[in-house]
């Protein structure tokens, strides 16, 4: 894919993942975004924190990425080393798949709240600015380090690719968690 398109299009993408979160989770309640449709799955605000978790890594290695890149480099193709494809294919939203999270990336059982919210739009803005950041740079460059190690690094291009798509997936999850809160609120009440 070109660089401008892929840009664009991870750009739109980003804008519809702040605007899903501050229409459709934000107005919630506190009891919807910490319920939990099973004992081992996440609730709306576990979900987003896992994502925080990442963001705080991801954002700020990507912008080291781009500091200082010759923001004239042309529009080129976008490409995949077999590592980046490997990774953006485990987080796609439309592989069905779990994965066991990282230990320190695990949300589950923490104490959460509204700030959640907050902090994940803020990191939204923030990769909106690394996209900008990105027009004209080298998407191709090999830059950005993997989290839980490393010693390996992605292109920047696939970096981006991995960290949206990685959010699309835990966005749908904390959206079906959100429509369970809203059942399971709804449910009807046997009194005997």
């Amino acid at each position: 894919m070109l660089s401008t398109t892929l840009l664009r299009q991870l750009t739109d993408q980003v804008q519809e993942l702040r605007a899903t979160v501050d229409t459709q989770l934000r107005p919630l309640s506190s009891r919807q975004l910490n319920f939990k449709p099973s004992a081992t799955s996440w609730s709306v605000l576990e979900c987003l924190e896992h994502l925080n978790r990442y963001s705080r890594f991801y954002n700020a290695e990507l912008a080291k990425a781009l500091h200082g890149q010759n923001q004239r480099y042309n529009p080129h193709e976008v490409g995949f080393t077999w590592l980046g494809r490997k990774s953006y294919d485990t987080v796609r939203p439309d592989n069905g798949q779990q994965h066991k999270t990282i230990k320190h990336m695990n949300p589950a059982g923490s104490a959460l709240g509204p700030a959640v919210l907050q902090e994940f739009l803020e990191h939204q803005e923030q990769l909106l600015e690394v996209l900008g950041a990105a027009k004209g740079a080298n998407l191709n460059r090999k830059a950005v380090r993997i989290e839980f190690f490393r010693l390996l690094k992605l292109r920047v291009g696939e970096a981006l690719q991995f960290v949206v798509a990685h959010e699309q997936r835990h966005v749908q999850q904390a959206l079906r968690a959100a429509t369970a809160a809203q059942s399971q609120a709804n449910a009807p009440v046997l009194v005997v």
